[in-house]
């Protein structure tokens, strides 16, 4: 795989994203008001992320599931993700 130079906040909007994904995936209390932020949250990240102009300039649209694996391999990096 090519290493494809993704804007910060891209990558940073991206590992927001999959971590917010994955505390919605874990079990909640039905109606629990952290179930309802934390869905706000995806979907705000989710349009930070789609809309970034990143993507209006470099005409990539193939290059989101190489954004997706640069963001997981930062957040190992970082120390971040599996709780």
């Amino acid at each position: 795989m090519r290493h494809i130079p993704f804007p910060d906040d891209l990558v940073r909007a991206q590992a927001a994203w999959t971590r917010t994904y994955e505390d919605l995936a874990r079990p909640h209390t039905p109606g629990t008001a952290s179930v309802t932020a934390l869905r706000r949250r995806l979907i705000r990240l989710s349009a930070a992320v789609y809309y970034h102009p990143y993507w209006a300039q470099s005409r990539r649209v193939s290059g989101r599931p190489e954004l997706v694996l640069q963001a997981r391999a930062t957040q190992h990096t970082h120390g971040e993700g599996a709780a």
